[in-house]
């Protein structure tokens, strides 16, 4: 079998060599001479290995070129299958770098604002640019991207589907990406899932597909790794497609239905990893702070949050949203302001329409880099927001949600329905985002200001029904691929005023139909 695959691909190596020649005029080159743009007369033993290793990819893909367009039409399930998978991702109208487009065409399917794709066969950069003219396509390897002719980043997204099985280099070729990154960048990376090798090479010996030169058959932990050692962060991973051709019927029972079911999944076709990566930590001093505090009925937690929020990096202005009270808490609100002067302190007006609405009524208001939730009982204590600020402004996280489920409560700061309910709530969550959350209702919650446009115009995905706002968050997160980091606080009892979370059976009802829409949205890929 060694033999026979060993012969195989030096047959399909010259052949390769000759097409190429003849259709980019490399007559003059001898055809088994690797690409000498790669390692220019260099002794190097390394440098000669990973340019046979580039050459061998790229002849076989010039060989290849028109007849892709063949293999897609064939396995038109599969590639549509595909290209929802990477838009599930990779929202309208982003700035998109594809390394390894190929024909182009699954670029073009993310309808991006700017779409730049880099292949390493010439032939298939010229079809590419015939078939999308209004997007950029380069020549180039992976392993030496910075020699490429490609815009300047940062990138919102940069995609690898399925192309580091034919690296020669991987760990070369992701470090090479982060000059096109900044902190907001994510890499899409899609890839054979490696318990389907003994199938694809039979298919490949049955002439059922390519015989792709796929010298790397990688695990999720194998990539998880590379990614790592090359200063990238895993956000999520997972797997998709475990039946990749159309056969009425099965077909939609293995993707639609048991291609969900944790067990089944990891046989899925496709493994991908959604990653982000690891920059120099923000400097805290540079970046202002907005802590908005939704106000119902609190008169008299007012002054007890003024001298208590702490000033944090360069300036913290306190938003107090008061949402429609009865009571006296806009004049208190009014009057701290007038007697703090030392302090960024305003008022806004709520809808009156729950805590969801107010906050975001506060952040409408808001100028800070960094945004706060806090409740406006305490029952969080502010002194705590301090570590929130460095969770996020270190890189630790991208939004950072309390957890009271760590620390021991107060005795009567949460009611045992309402801890069940959380409990219960936390699981539906640690398996819709694929990592573990162990509070879905703490009232304090920071994000990025850069970061929180997201969050919003992800409501709509999710037809938003949340009273609270505290799903839209989390929810938000998951779809814009950030990086979710619970921070342990201390929960206390309400001192002053009284609990608004009442009508708790038709507030669970609400958040299990939200849970319902979540797991339509986000694990239905």
């Amino acid at each position: 079998m060694a033999r026979w695959k060993k012969s195989q691909i030096g047959q399909e190596r010259e052949h390769g060599r000759t097409q190429v020649a003849t259709r980019i005029g490399w007559l003059n080159a001898p055809p088994a001479q690797p690409d000498a743009s790669l390692a220019p007369n260099s002794p190097n033993p390394y440098h000669q290995f990973i340019a046979e290793a580039n050459e061998n990819v790229r002849t076989f893909y010039d060989a290849l070129s028109e007849d892709q367009f063949d293999w897609h039409r064939r396995y038109r399930y599969y590639r549509q299958t595909l290209i929802n998978l990477i838009r599930h991702f990779v929202p309208d109208g982003s700035r998109v770098l594809d390394v390894g487009s190929a024909t182009g065409d699954l670029l073009a399917a993310l309808h991006p604002r700017e779409g730049v794709g880099l292949d390493c066969a010439p032939n298939m950069v010229e079809i590419a640019r015939r078939g999308h003219p209004g997007l950029t396509f380069v020549p180039g390897f992976a392993e030496r991207l910075d020699e490429a002719d490609i815009p300047d980043g940062p990138y919102e997204y940069i995609t690898l589907v399925n192309v580091i099985g034919e690296m020669a280099d991987i760990g070369t070729a992701l470090r090479k990406l982060h000059r096109y990154c900044s902190a907001e960048t994510r890499i899409i990376i899609v890839h054979f899932n490696h318990l389907w090798e003994p199938v694809c090479r039979l298919a490949a010996r049955l002439g059922l597909k390519t015989n792709n030169p796929t010298p790397n058959w990688l695990s999720a932990p194998d990539v998880a790794d590379l990614l790592t050692v090359s200063d990238f962060e895993v956000i999520r991973k997972g797997y998709s497609t475990p039946m990749p051709v159309r056969i009425p019927g099965l077909a939609w029972l293995c993707n639609a239905v048991l291609g969900r079911l944790n067990g089944f999944r990891k046989l899925g076709f496709l493994s991908y990893v959604v990653a982000r990566p690891i920059v120099p930590a923000e400097s805290p001093d540079r970046r202002s702070v907005s802590v908005v505090v939704p106000c119902k009925n609190e008169q008299d937690n007012i002054d007890g949050l003024v001298e208590r929020i702490p000033e944090m990096g360069a300036g913290t202005e306190i938003i107090f949203v008061d949402d429609q009270s009865t009571d006296a808490t806009a004049a208190h609100i009014d009057a701290a302001i007038a007697r703090r002067t030392d302090r960024n302190i305003k008022r806004v007006t709520g809808p009156g329409r729950g805590k969801g609405a107010a906050c975001r009524a506060g952040f409408a208001q808001a100028t800070g880099d960094v945004l706060m939730i806090l409740d406006a009982d305490m029952t969080v204590m502010p002194e705590e927001l301090p570590a929130f600020f460095h969770a996020l402004v270190t890189g630790r996280g991208e939004f950072i949600n309390g957890s009271r489920m760590v620390y021991p409560q107060e005795q009567d700061a949460m009611r045992t329905f309402n801890i069940v309910g959380n409990k219960v709530f936390a699981g539906l969550f640690s398996l819709l985002l694929d990592q573990r959350i162990r509070d879905t209702l703490c009232g304090t919650k920071v994000i990025w200001r850069r970061d929180y446009g997201k969050l919003m115009a992800s409501r709509a995905y999710f037809d938003s029904c949340d009273v609270w706002g505290d799903y839209d968050w989390l929810f938000g997160a998951a779809k814009n691929n950030l990086k979710i980091v619970e921070l342990p606080v201390h929960y206390r009892e309400r001192v002053a005023g009284v609990t608004k979370m009442t009508r708790r059976v038709r507030n669970g009802l609400t958040m299990l139909r939200m849970c319902g829409i979540a797991f339509r949205k986000l694990r239905w890929i």
